[in-house]
């Protein structure tokens, strides 16, 4: 790269190579931005609904993770397109706000983009497309507030909540015990839920698992699990009625912040420094003692001379806990926790019911439970499988049937699934098109057409004839004026989802259409892409 000026003294750039630069603009651009954000959508087509199928990704280091969640394939997936990296945000920015419905926004922003490169192609200007992108969305948002209905549970009554979070379950691996862990999920955000302001805090549910096992293990403890032991073999395994002493301080003998040597040139010296240091330990277990303590959690290690006098002195400690752990402890306990040991008082110590140590399968693991605690706001699901890699997509399975609880308990509207909600948007849609008179109404009905990629794609991943089942439904919807039928996924003999008990969230699906827009609109309004080159 070469600067000039010319003779007004105005700096240009000249490239090097100019000619053999490529650059994409007008149409052209548009076209192959197109393409690429619906190459990333036909990636994660075949992963919607509850017969979607996974996908086996390898990272460079040879780590395979195997998943159908949307936001887990995009975010491992390598992309080095621009648009392909929007398509990918996209995801994100539903997993963050949403939590569920990852892939579903992806397939309807990839249909989207089809139905606007007919449009280019017919001539009508990307502006126009986005705008009547916009008004559509508008209209298919305000629908399915019309269509919702409001759900009432309560801590009695989380039967509501369990469905739906069943619906969320139903597409992923651990489908045949989803009962079972949308039981335990919703029963951990309401122990962590404040229902009166509608707020639920996510973090405080732990969510912990350990390899052996039936995935029907799985279970929810009011408590905390630490996967440590106690420090010596020789301590009790289990502790009632806890009193616990939660330390960031490390337990051993302070030293100086400044550089610093010690000459030892004699016997009676070393043994000097040997007693200070003898006497410090006995200091330090001797407080814990004074103020009731009878475990003592550390963020840091401590030697092998303080383990062993510990042990003496009848005190179980755990060391090497983590700071975030440290706080659930402190949060469920009701302890504070202790930055120096001056500060040690009985006040600051927290309580449990039981703490025990549990060993798994023949390896001898071990792993501290921290039960009945003072304050049960803080749980952990403890999840069991066959290897790390159904763990790991449990993990992520039980993340989206929390996210889903916590945004029922939020906004209590449910929509029905099974494509229902799109193809009585869809038809919503279609009918309004005809009142506008400009060309938005070729955008409007292109978006109502595009509302229909995903009952499509369940009929298609299902192994039903797609194109049959849509006007099918569709007529049905018309002709009873229901919202309520959808896809069959399950072959369960009725689409009428209310019967099938498959719901969504009101806020994850308008979120959905409304996310899937504007990106869509950003990417009509790109006309020029200039890549950087080497200069």
């Amino acid at each position: 790269m070469a600067l000039a000026f010319d003779e007004y003294g105005r700096p240009f750039i000249i490239l090097k190579e100019q000619e053999q630069k490529t650059r994409l603009s007008g149409l052209e651009a548009q076209k192959a931005n197109i393409s690429a954000g619906r190459a990333v959508s036909r990636i994660l087509r075949t992963s919607l609904g509850p017969k979607g199928m996974d996908k086996m990704l390898q990272s460079p280091d040879g780590d395979v993770t195997i998943t159908n969640d949307g936001a887990t394939i995009l975010e491992q997936m390598d992309v080095d397109n621009q648009i392909a990296k929007l398509m990918v945000e996209l995801s994100r920015s539903q997993d963050y706000e949403i939590g569920d419905g990852t892939t579903g926004v992806v397939v309807m922003a990839g249909a989207l983009l089809e139905q606007a490169e007919r449009l280019l192609e017919r001539g009508i200007h990307p502006i126009r497309i986005a705008e009547g992108y916009e008004m559509a969305s508008r209209i298919a948002v305000e629908h399915l507030e019309r269509i919702a209905q409001k759900f009432d549970f309560g801590p009695t009554n989380i039967e509501p909540l369990v469905q739906t979070c069943m619906t969320t379950l139903s597409s992923k691996i651990v489908n045949r015990c989803k009962r079972a862990l949308a039981e335990i999920s919703v029963k951990a955000v309401l122990s962590v839920a404040d229902l009166e302001r509608k707020d639920v805090n996510l973090d405080l549910i732990k969510v912990e698992g350990k390899v052996g096992g039936k995935l029907e293990d799985t279970e929810l403890i009011y408590g905390i699990t630490v996967d440590k032991d106690m420090s010596h073999p020789q301590m009790p395994k289990q502790i009632e009625d806890a009193k616990i002493a939660i330390l960031t301080c490390p337990f051993e003998p302070p030293k100086p912040k400044t550089k610093h040597k010690v000459d030892i040139d004699t016997v009676e010296k070393f043994q000097t420094l040997r007693q200070q240091e003898q006497k410090y330990f006995d200091d330090m277990v001797q407080k814990c003692k004074d103020v009731g303590a009878t475990l003592v959690i550390c963020q840091w290690g401590f030697d092998d001379e303080a383990n062993h006098l510990l042990m003496h002195q009848n005190l179980p400690a755990v060391r090497w806990v983590g700071g975030v752990e440290l706080e659930l402890i402190a949060i469920a306990t009701g302890g504070r926790i202790v930055p120096r040991f001056q500060e040690l008082t009985p006040e600051k110590l927290g309580r449990a019911g039981l703490v025990r140590e549990k060993s798994f399968g023949t390896t001898k693991d071990k792993m501290l439970y921290i039960e009945h605690c003072a304050n049960s706001r803080a749980v952990t699901i403890f999840i069991r499988g066959g290897n790390k890699m159904m763990i790991e997509e449990t993990k992520r399975s039980i993340h989206d049937a929390l996210c889903v609880a916590r945004n029922l308990i939020r906004n209590n509207f449910i929509v029905y699934g099974g494509g229902a909600a799109e193809i009585s948007c869809s038809i919503a849609v279609e009918a309004a098109a005809d009142k506008y008179p400009g060309v938005e109404q070729y955008a409007i009905r292109a978006f109502a057409d595009a509302l229909d990629a995903v009952p499509v794609a369940l009929a298609e991943n299902s192994g039903l004839q797609p194109i049959e089942t849509l006007s099918a439904v569709k007529s049905q919807q018309i002709k009873e004026n229901n919202p309520h039928f959808g896809i069959d996924c399950n072959d369960v003999g009725t689409n009428d989802m209310c019967e099938q008990n498959v719901f969504e969230t009101l806020i994850g699906k308008q979120q959905q259409i409304l996310l899937a827009t504007q990106v869509v609109k950003m990417i009509l309004k790109i006309d020029d892409v200039i890549s950087p080159s080497d200069y």
